[in-house]
This record gives structure tokens, C-alpha cells and sequence, in this order.
């Protein structure tokens, strides 16, 4: 094998901007006149809020960094300073973009099929009343203009909240002559209006947005000054949670505490409408604190996120996603006995294809189940009506213990995980949150259940969150067994996060952040030895992100072995294939579909002894090394065939892969008329799942 200094900075790629390639490719989805017009808008949607997110916590980040020294946390060790440089000319690419495809292609594309947006110009003296007495009777009311003076300074403004600086001309009532003031849109008013049926003019949908609505009659508000120009804008704040989880003694109070901070974080993004006079940009950008690289002027709304609104109101089936019918395996309807099923053999849910409702209707069952003893669960992500939650609260109503593992600072979900465990705790149910310094991601629920006068476990492992709703459009793969060693290791878990001390060696799970780290180099380096001793090799690896440096080196070790390397990564990639002499054999692809691929899945060639591990942990330091994580091997033979099956597909799709180069941009893979096109999602669906 060469000797390659394998830390050099140059052998990676940085994780902030591919990120930001990966929402790229979200965005690219929006022109692809394949996919359904409307789900083209939700694609566009995506990538803004994706965008918004990155801002409030990535760039965020950055900033901090540069305010404690400017340290270089990444491989690549490009700091801080020229990353933020970095992303702004990427970042600007990508919204004038997502402008240039809202204005240019989706809206005309829209209006073909009577789906339109009307700006102030095309309103018609009827649409302009109706809108008139909207204003005044729905919008005007809470609405609180400020006019800036030295008793009235700049107001600190809510995170991504619509704003509007008006520029006047005249005296207000006590005789001030004041030329500047903010008007803040409140998060109740809808940002999108439709017109009502006999107001359309034979168009089907005719909407208005809320910011047309306050600039035509912004006037009205400033009674007997001059209105001379009103335009919107947005400020982005950090929206990460401080919280230092070694000082304080409540968790769940300290976290309660910084969530009515969160709107109100320091500046990191200030979008503005592009047609702002510059005098007025300036003006803006200083009271914000932000240098021109931060600044974004936009063509359309200051938040395109709002325009999802549309495809709600919008009914218009054709324009839309098929629906489907998600697929059940035999045993696991909803009548069956789940826990007869599963005493015969591991259960795989391959989701969305198959249903989430067996991991629903197993809760149910305990839940109801005189023989059941105890239910234990983790829970990081749920929804605020969750089946899973009314399960275990029945529970523990009908004299199960019940323990939950609660991850507080799930981030974006810290309010309703709050809420949470304040309704768990009301039924009674042992909540806990998990390890100090540590958060907990493992996906797991363990049953106690006594049969014939014997403890019997039965446990369910996953890739993905315990959400009925992101089920749906989320790819994730959940087991159901009842092998009395994984079940040990699951309940060994659950002592380990809820009590003090070590535990016993596991039997099958690998553990982060104690085994899992360790497990997947060894059997890295395994494939690496087959390989330079002759023997064929290969490794196929499917997850959301790829950033630790010790497994990147570990592929470009085996690679330079000769082991075929596959890597399927949906988002961050830090390593550089096809580099001559280093990743040849190495070959990363991005899949962007219908459904947001989730699933964590590894695979091993091991000679003629396949392995294959599927778990909650991306590869990434914080969950190979900060987290509570779980990976768990599918031994069943038929159920490890399967798995591997899939992945081949995604190997082969050739309409919805994207092949990364060593420059960090990706080319969407083509195939000519002579090849069949393959999509490993519509593949999947159609095996799996009943079309409608």
C-alpha cells in the first residue's frame, strides 16, 4: 500500500459548503418536469427552510468559533473565517437560484395551470376593494407600526419574522417629522391569501401574499404622512441552545428557560427585497450588525418556505405525488397477535413502503396485554399527536411500568419534547433524560412480557425517529425480534441510561459512544486485509453524513487495498473520491426522491460471511462519539438478502442519483434510451407498497 499522509487537510471536502451541496440538489428537484408541478413548489419550500437552518445553526456556529479564536475544528481545516467566506458566494449562488426558479419557471408554470399569484400591478378594481376591507378588517388591527426616533430605537426583531421598513414624508400628530419606521407582520397572519370564486376571473386559484397586501396600504397606517417606499425583510438569528448541561441541576428547566431566548439569538442572516434603495440597506445591515457578505437582496418573498401553503390549499391531484397504500408484512395487521408473529422470527419494516402501524399496534397490544409487565422506550422526535405516546401513557394507566427516555434538546423539537414528558409524566410513566453531556438517538422500545411463568423480551430497533407522520416520507428501517441476547443488550441499555454504573459486555449491539466507533473500523480493516490478501472485498455504506476523519481515512486505507467501496450518502460527504492513487475504488452517490433517505445500513462482503448492521448513527463525531446511539446486525438470512437487495438497487438507480467528483460538486447520473430507467424509491414502492 502507498504511504500517503492520510491527515492532510487537502484529502477533504468541507462539511458547511457540502451541505450546502446537498440542498442544491433539493432545489434541482424544483426543475425537474418530471416530478409532479406542486411537489416542485415543495421542493423549492424545502430547500429554503433547509437553508434557514443552516444559518441559524451552521453559520451560527461559525461565528462562535471565530468569537473564542478561530480554532480549525474540521479535516479540511479551512477556519472559520475563510469557511464563512466560503459559503456566502455559494450561499448567494443558491438563493438568486431558488429566486431565479420561483419567478422564471415555477410561478408561469403554475399560471398555466390556473394556479396563479397576483402582484399589486394585475389587481383589478374589484380584487383591490376586497383586499382593501381585508386589510382593514384581518391585518391592520395587529399590526404595530414604530417610528424610529430617540425614544422609539431600532426594535430587537423575532427570528424569521416578516418586517417592513417604510420610509415617510410629513409630520405625524405631535408634529414630529420622523422618516423612517418598522412594521412587524405578527406570525398569526397567513402569508399567502386567497381570492375568493367570483373574484378569480375563471382562474381556479388566485392567491395574493400577505407583503403585497401591506405595501399597498401601508399608507393607512401613517394617517396624513406619505408613504414613499415599504419593503420587506428578514432577519435570521442563532437558533442553537445554550445550555451547559454539567452546571445545570434541571434539564428540563434550564431548556424551558433558553427556548424563550431562541427567537431572539444574535444576527447571522439579513434578507432584504432587492429593490430596497441602497441608503436604506445600509441603514438596515448596521442596525443589524451584519457586513455585506450576510446581506441577501431577494426577488419575491423573504421567506419562501410560506409559499408550501399553496399546495395545502391547492386540491389538484394530477399536479401531486400519487398517493399510495403502505404495504404490511404477513402477521402484522393490526387484528394479528404481533408478539405470536415475532416469537417465530425478526420482523423487518422497510419504511415508507411498508406501514409504521405494526410498531404502533405492538404498543397497542402491550398496552392491553394482562402479561405484559413493563414497556421501555427511547424517544427523540414524535409529533404532537402521537399514537406512540397515547400508547404508552394507556400503559402505564393500566398498570404497566412504563420508562421513557426522553432526548430534551432534540433540536427544533425541545419545546414539544418539553410538553412531552410533561403529559408522561402526568400518566405516571418514569420519565428520564437520558446521559449528561450525551444525547440519546438510539431508536429503541423493549416489552417485558411473562409467559408460561418466564420473562420474555421482545424489542424493536430502527434507523428513524418514533414519528407516525415522517414515517411516511421518511426512508427507515425498523426490526421486531424477540432473540433473547439483542434483547438483553437493548435492556442493558436502557439500565445503562437510566441508572449508575457499567454494564455487562454486549452480545450483539454495537454501542456508541463505546463500541460503535471501534466495530465499524474493525470490520473496515477487515475488508482492507481480505482485499491485500487476495481475496475479493467490498463495503456498501447508506447514510445521511460522512465526516469523521478516522473512518475516512479507514476507506481510503481499503481502497488503496483494492476494496470496492460504495458509499450512498444523502448529505454531508467529507470524503474525495476517485483520487488517483488514494479513493479509486471508491465511489459516493447522493439518491434525492419522492422520500428523504434516512437509513443508517452497513454492509460487509466478509468473504463468503455477509454481514449487515443497520443503526441510528450517521458517520459523524457527534454520534460516533457524543451520542447514545445503536446499531444492530440483521441476522436473519432471508431478511440480510433483502437489505442487500436494496441496496443494489440504489447502486443501480440512474434518474435520481447524483455521483459526487473530487471537486465536491455532484453531477446528476443520465442514462440513454437504451437503458432502463431505474428509480430505487419507485423500484421499492412498487414491490412493496399498493398504488392508487
Amino acid at each position: 500500500m502507498e504511504n500517503i499522509e492520510l491527515n492532510k487537510p487537502e484529502l477533504y471536502l468541507n462539511r458547511e459548503l457540502s451541505l450546502l451541496e446537498f440542498n442544491w440538489r433539493v432545489l434541482q428537484q424544483a426543475l425537474d418536469t418530471d416530478v409532479p408541478l406542486l411537489e416542485r413548489l415543495n421542493y423549492l419550500c424545502i430547500s429554503s427552510t433547509n437553508l434557514d437552518e443552516f444559518f441559524e445553526v451552521r453559520v451560527a456556529g461559525l461565528i462562535q468559533q471565530i468569537e473564542i479564536g478561530d480554532p480549525y475544528l474540521e479535516a479540511d481545516q479551512v477556519s472559520a473565517n475563510e469557511v464563512l467566506k466560503l459559503i456566502s458566494v455559494r450561499a448567494h449562488e443558491l438563493v438568486d437560484e431558488q429566486y431565479r426558479v420561483l419567478n422564471e419557471v415555477l410561478l408561469p408554470a403554475l399560471a398555466e395551470n390556473s394556479i396563479e399569484t397576483l402582484p399589486r400591478a394585475k389587481w383589478n378594481d374589484q380584487q383591490r376593494e376586497w383586499l382593501r376591507n381585508y386589510f382593514i378588517e384581518d391585518v391592520s388591527p395587529v399590526l404595530s407600526p414604530m417610528g424610529l426616533d430617540s425614544a422609539h430605537p431600532f426594535p430587537r426583531l423575532l427570528n424569521k419574522s416578516l418586517n417592513f421598513i417604510v420610509s415617510l414624508v410629513g409630520n405625524d400628530a405631535f408634529g414630529r417629522n420622523r422618516d423612517l419606521a418598522i412594521l412587524q407582520a405578527p406570525r398569526s397572519l397567513p402569508r399567502v391569501i386567497e381570492l375568493p370564486d367570483e373574484l378569480r376571473n375563471g382562474c381556479d386559484h388566485q392567491f395574493v401574499f400577505l407583503s403585497s397586501i401591506i405595501h399597498a396600504f401601508a399608507e393607512d397606517l401613517f394617517y396624513g404622512m406619505k408613504v414613499k417606499g415599504c419593503f420587506q425583510f428578514r432577519v435570521t438569528r442563532n437558533s442553537d441552545l445554550a445550555i451547559d448541561t454539567e452546571e445545570t441541576s434541571d434539564l428540563l428547566e434550564a431548556i424551558s428557560d433558553e427556548l424563550t431566548h431562541r427567537n431572539y439569538g444574535d444576527e447571522v442572516r439579513l434578507e432584504i427585497a432587492h429593490n430596497c434603495p441602497e441608503e436604506m440597506v445600509d441603514f438596515l445591515r448596521k442596525q443589524c450588525g451584519m457586513d455585506r457578505d450576510n446581506v441577501y437582496l431577494v426577488n419575491g418573498p423573504v421567506n419562501v418556505s410560506r409559499l408550501q401553503a399553496i399546495y395545502s390549499l391547492v386540491n389538484a391531484p394530477q399536479l401531486k405525488f400519487k398517493p399510495f397504500t403502505q404495504g404490511r408484512p404477513s402477521g402484522m395487521s393490526s387484528s394479528s397477535d404481533i408478539f405470536a408473529t415475532i416469537k417465530k422470527g425478526d420482523v423487518l419494516l422497510h419504511h415508507p413502503y411498508q406501514s409504521f402501524s405494526p410498531v404502533v399496534d405492538f404498543l397497542k397490544q402491550a398496552a392491553a396485554d394482562s402479561s405484559v409487565l413493563a414497556i421501555k422506550q427511547t424517544l427523540y422526535r414524535t409529533g404532537a399527536q402521537s399514537p406512540v405516546v397515547d400508547a404508552l401513557v394507556s400503559a402505564s394507566r393500566a398498570g404497566k411500568e412504563v420508562t421513557v427516555v426522553i432526548e430534551l434538546r432534540a433540536r427544533f423539537d425541545e419545546a414539544a419534547n418539553v410538553a412531552l414528558a410533561a403529559r408522561l409524566q402526568a400518566a405516571a410513566v418514569h420519565v428520564v433524560y437520558g446521559i449528561v453531556g450525551y444525547k440519546t438517538h438510539a431508536k429503541l422500545l423493549l416489552i417485558l412480557r411473562r409467559e408460561n411463568n418466564k420473562l420474555r423480551h421482545y424489542v424493536h430497533l430502527g434507523t428513524g425517529n418514533y414519528h407516525r407522520s415522517t414515517s411516511r416520507i421518511y426512508t427507515d428501517y425498523g426490526l421486531l425480534s424477540a432473540d433473547k441476547q439483542l434483547a438483553e443488550d437493548v435492556n442493558n441499555l436502557f439500565v445503562q441510561l437510566t441508572s449508575l454504573g457499567k454494564i455487562p459486555k454486549m452480545h450483539k449491539l454495537l454501542q456508541a459512544p463505546f463500541t460503535l466507533h471501534k466495530g465499524l473500523l474493525d470490520r473496515i480493516n477487515r475488508e482492507t486485509s481480505h482485499a491485500e490478501s487476495g481475496e475479493p472485498a467490498h463495503i456498501i455504506v447508506k447514510v445521511n453524513s460522512l465526516v469523521e476523519p478516522e473512518m475516512i481515512q479507514a476507506f481510503y486505507r481499503a481502497s488503496m487495498a483494492g476494496v470496492k467501496v460504495d458509499l450512498i450518502i444523502r448529505g454531508i460527504c467529507c470524503l474525495k473520491p476517485g483520487v488517483a492513487g488514494l479513493s479509486e475504488n471508491i465511489h459516493v452517490r447522493s439518491i434525492i426522491g419522492r422520500f428523504l433517505e434516512h437509513t443508517r445500513v452497513f454492509y460487509f462482503k466478509n468473504k463468503d460471511k455477509e454481514e449487515v448492521w443497520a443503526g441510528s448513527a450517521d458517520m459523524m463525531k457527534r454520534n460516533l462519539l457524543r451520542r447514545v446511539e445503536a446499531c444492530f446486525p440483521i441476522e436473519n438470512k432471508k431478511l440480510r438478502q433483502r437489505v442487500i437487495d436494496d441496496l443494489h438497487i440504489y447502486l443501480s438507480d440512474n434518474t435520481q442519483a447524483w455521483i459526487l467528483s473530487d471537486t465536491g460538486r455532484y453531477q446528476r447520473v443520465s442514462h440513454d434510451e437504451s437503458e432502463q430507467p431505474i428509480s430505487a424509491q419507485m423500484t421499492l414502492l412498487a414491490s412493496m407498497a399498493k398504488s392508487y
